[in-house]
């Protein structure tokens, strides 16, 4: 068999560095690794300045929120597109010397072959596992709200079927089906729309943010969220 079949399972017994976005299908992978291998902690890509996380547009003080309720360490680096993978290498081998032995993401649809997070892996001289790898959409979103999670829409496309009072919602049984019936992947795995995780069985404690105000790039529109203490309590 070739070694490719053991992607969804890759976790299984060993210690691990989970790729995190702070969405949904990365936290859901992140769970079911846990429940198959040790978490020795997240990897998060930022932008160039710092200021962002890569895939989902997160503050780095929102990340470290989640991170912290969950109880691991974060690997952060900032980089372009063109020093995108240097950078990420660099974090692997960080992982490595704690003792990571496998990287898990949160992919569903990846290809057998020509899957960069192989490629990387490989090199790095780890091992892949991908929990979600060729799950059923639904399937994955609906096991990700029975498991009692709560994540929030941050980012929706509007040229993918997404509309800008999708924002701020829960993800939801009921949503899921609307999303379905206007013809749009649950997963938003088109890049229809992005999330972010802020309660569920992973967490010590909620995560406790505010909506900040929502902003428009081209196709599109964002909803912020930050941290909100005692202490911090002013308006974005």
């Amino acid at each position: 068999m070739m070694e490719y079949v053991n992607w969804k399972n890759g976790a299984h017994g060993h210690k691990f560095i989970a790729s995190f976005s702070g969405g949904k299908d990365s936290v859901l992978a992140l769970y079911k690794a846990m429940k198959m291998g040790t978490a020795v902690g997240l990897i998060v890509m930022l932008e160039e300045e710092g200021k962002r996380s890569r895939s989902h547009g997160m503050p780095p003080e929102l990340i470290r929120a989640q991170a912290e309720s969950i109880g691991l360490p974060v690997y952060t680096g900032a980089a372009s597109w063109t020093d995108y993978e240097e950078v990420y290498m660099q974090l692997l081998a960080q992982a490595k010397d704690q003792g990571a032995e496998v990287l898990v993401t949160g992919d569903l649809d990846v290809p057998t072959h020509g899957c960069w997070h192989d490629k990387v892996t490989k090199n790095a001289g780890l091992k892949l596992g991908m929990p979600l790898w060729e799950m059923d959409h639904r399937e994955a979103v609906e096991e990700f709200i029975h498991l009692g999670f709560t994540t929030i829409v941050v980012t929706v496309n509007l040229s993918l079927g997404m509309r800008k009072d999708d924002l701020g919602r829960t993800l939801t049984l009921e949503y899921v089906k609307e999303l379905i019936d206007r013809g749009i992947d649950p997963c938003g795995e088109g890049g229809e729309f992005h999330t972010t995780v802020i309660d569920g069985p992973l967490f010590k404690h909620p995560i406790p943010v505010r909506k900040c105000t929502i902003h428009r790039d081209g196709d599109y529109v964002f909803l912020p969220l930050d941290i909100t203490t005692t202490d911090n309590i002013t308006t974005c």
